[in-house]
């Protein structure tokens, strides 16, 4: 059945920045190559020759036909490794995924529905629906979530965890984000989160249970540039939002929960 699927046309291009996340990769990517039932393409985008990743993906290149790597030629960050990706993805739906997560694996599916049923821009959370985030950097931790319920109150976004770096959008509409984001951290996902929203674009919103590097591994975190960049983008989004659209209000996200039907119910359990 795998063969079929991958015999069809890429419909999904998984995203995968990295700096030396073998460990966290091996995993990750097992877990995806046994939950995502659509055909789909992952691209490990590293910024350094030597990445420890790059072993990992060639050990399982067998067993995962639509599994490469990519060299970020762009410039090092995120920001640039995602460029790089879209620019190489052959799948119309793009996944943005970090390599140290495992949890958000499983609401990848219901990302997917979102998108069928029209939604642009899905995002997933942390903070709200149930969703929760588990390990990582206590000041970080504290200073995401304090953050995330700021923006959601005083801009009026409509999502509730704007800076989480899973995302989920079209590759066509990639351009219109015309991302000014500084290589620090996760930041570029925050700034497309105000943006899809000042582009009117149709939101959706998943509840993850996020466990940070539950296999270990280097954090980027640095508390005072990631905290001077994603201050900026507060700011800047705080006085955009003010200024947006009436679609690009609060309120405004699809919100899909796991085991929904397909009005977005929450199933009852059996």
């Amino acid at each position: 059945m795998n063969q079929e699927r991958q015999a069809e046309p890429i419909a999904l291009s998984i995203l995968v920045p990295v700096r030396n996340e073998g460990l966290n990769l091996r995993v990750m990517l097992k877990v995806l190559r046994a939950v995502v039932e659509v055909p789909h393409e992952v691209l490990v985008i590293h910024d350094e020759a030597d990445d420890d990743s790059i072993a990992v993906v060639a050990s399982m290149g067998a067993d995962f036909p639509h599994l490469r790597t990519l060299h970020n030629t762009l410039g090092a960050g995120v920001i640039n490794a995602i460029r790089a990706g879209v620019e190489a993805a052959a799948g119309d739906i793009i996944l943005i995924f970090a390599a140290d997560e495992v949890g958000p694996v499983l609401a990848i599916d219901d990302m997917l529905t979102l998108m069928d049923d029209g939604c642009d821009f899905v995002s997933c959370t942390r903070y709200a629906h149930g969703g929760r985030r588990l390990g990582g950097s206590v000041i970080g931790g504290v200073l995401s979530r304090l953050a995330n319920r700021l923006f959601h109150a005083l801009a009026g976004s409509a999502l509730t965890d704007s800076t989480t770096g899973i995302k989920m959008f079209r590759r066509a509409r990639f351009a219109d984000f015309d991302l000014q984001s500084r290589p620090v951290g996760w930041a570029v996902a925050f700034e497309m989160a105000i943006k899809a929203q000042i582009m009117g674009l149709r939101l959706g919103e998943v509840p993850i249970v996020s466990i940070d590097r539950l296999f270990g591994g280097e954090s980027t975190f640095r508390l005072g540039p990631w905290t001077m960049e994603y201050l900026r983008w507060f700011l800047w989004g705080m006085k955009r939002l003010h200024r947006a659209p009436k679609g690009a209000q609060r309120g405004e996200a699809v919100v899909r929960l796991p085991g929904a039907d397909a009005d977005g119910r929450k199933l009852p359990s059996r």
